[in-house]
């Protein structure tokens, strides 16, 4: 047996330095006062706070699949990668990046992966456009091949904000679930219904909301996704750890209530879709569902403020003001097990 620990993880404006020579011009005017003050060392600052949480996964191994969210181009992905090699034994990590040029602020959605472990053809990574009026970012889709011959595919998220009022803004989270859903059920028809397909992502949403129950297909029970023919569905494990308890600074046990928190409440955003083809009993890779769970070290956990994760921020022209080098991402991350025969 072999056991495939993938993890996701909204990294939070991963931005070059502010005075990066290959900035494309547009993304360079439309962030110049949020990375005014956003310094080679403050950069290098916030890569060493999200390695130091990364490499500590999986019992200290580091995840297998790190998919993540708000990085602005290859080149930050790559200096990830990097510290990642140097800090975590026996990896080589690479990336898998399509770069977008939809979002109005130019984060991309991206794959992080141990070379050691699996081969891509780089024909297999796609760019999925969600179409809206205003610019938003796009679903990464990579096909991974394990070393015993077996396809793993995965489609990293970034659904539209709340940014103009939840309501107002839902729509846009829908066409984004009909998106996935629409090439979910397009990889069935290429691959057969039992291809394993793990969508992972910051959504905006929560587990019960319309666009991941009734546009994405994606339910809390098991059955109903195995049991399904011809129309897709996904299997959400965010219902898994919605009742996931942390540890504070004094390591004392508290509740945890979401991935991010916005005003003190909690939100699940980051959820782990499973596709059919990772639950039933024959197939090559099935997910341990009982291993999903929010990665929320005790450094992360800000006691403060409902028990949420301390943000690093972004300088905005006043770097004491706005930003904790000691903080790391306004989300946790999240994982869970695969294992192949």
């Amino acid at each position: 047996m072999t056991n495939h620990f993938v993890a996701f993880w909204n990294l939070e404006n991963l931005f070059a330095p502010e005075d990066y020579p290959d900035r494309e011009p547009w993304i360079a005017q439309a962030m110049a006062s949020d990375l005014k003050g956003w310094t080679l060392s403050l950069f290098s600052s916030k890569i060493a706070q999200l390695t130091s949480i990364i490499c500590q996964m999986n019992d200290g191994r580091g995840p297998d699949i790190l998919g993540v969210c708000e990085v602005e181009n290859a080149y930050v992905l790559q200096q990830l990668a990097n510290r990642l090699n140097e800090l975590v034994p026996n990896r080589h990590y690479d990336i898998a990046h399509a770069d977008s040029t939809r979002d109005q602020r130019g984060i991309d959605t991206a794959l992080v992966f141990d070379f050691n472990q699996y081969t891509v053809d780089p024909d297999t990574i796609f760019s999925h456009f969600v179409m809206r009026r205003t610019g938003t970012r796009d679903i990464t889709q990579v096909t991974l091949t394990t070393r015993a011959g077996n396809d793993i595919i995965v489609m990293c998220n970034h659904w539209p904000s709340r940014s103009g009022g939840t309501y107002e803004s839902r729509g846009y989270r829908m066409t984004a679930g009909e998106t996935l859903a629409y090439w979910h059920q397009r990889i069935w028809q290429e691959r057969g219904s039992l291809i394993p397909i793990i969508a992972m992502g910051d959504f905006n949403d929560d587990p019960f909301d319309e666009s991941l129950l009734l546009h994405a297909r994606a339910t809390r029970e098991r059955g109903d996704v195995e049991r399904t023919r011809t129309a897709v569905r996904f299997y959400n494990l965010a219902w898994r750890y919605l009742e996931q308890q942390a540890k504070d600074h004094n390591g004392d046990p508290k509740e945890l209530c979401g991935t991010l928190y916005y005003d003190g409440n909690g939100n699940v955003f980051d959820q782990l879709l499973v596709s059919k083809g990772l639950l039933m009993p024959g197939s090559p890779i099935r997910v341990l569902e009982e291993t999903a769970k929010i990665e929320a070290f005790p450094e992360m956990v800000d006691h403060r403020v409902a028990y949420g994760p301390i943000r690093f921020g972004l300088p905005e022209g006043d770097p004491d003001k706005n930003v904790n080098i000691n903080g790391f991402s306004d989300h946790f991350p999240v994982s869970v097990v695969l294992q192949e025969d």
